[in-house]
């Protein structure tokens, strides 16, 4: 089982693969929510953090799960509300995508 420590590290390092290099993306510490199962991350732009300049924020930035158990990272869909990602998780009922989850130990996504 790894750590909230080590499950942020993988976070910041999937936001660092997702996002352009020229913007630098912040977790948001304060809104990250603890599942017995891992953490869900929301993330955004510094730049915007910090101007709240709406042309510098970070558009269809889904908030995304790292589990506890494996290090996986579930792309949660920007379509759906949070609680609808979580339900879809939970009953192992997510939409099928070519991205859906990331392994940060071989830097790949993959539908499974």
């Amino acid at each position: 089982m790894l750590t909230d420590k080590e499950m942020l590290k993988i976070a910041k390092r999937f936001v660092r693969r997702i996002v352009d290099k020229d913007i630098e993306p912040i977790i948001l510490l304060e809104e990250i929510i603890k599942k017995n199962y891992g953490n869900i991350y929301r993330y955004q732009s510094k730049e915007f953090l910090l101007t709240k300049d709406f042309n510098k924020a970070l558009g269809g930035n889904a908030p995304f799960l790292v589990e506890k158990k494996t290090g996986r990272v579930v792309t949660f869909s920007s379509r759906m509300t949070l609680e609808n990602n979580v339900k879809a998780y939970e009953n192992t009922n997510m939409a099928p995508s070519s991205d859906l989850y990331w392994y940060p130990d071989e830097d790949r996504f993959s539908s499974k």
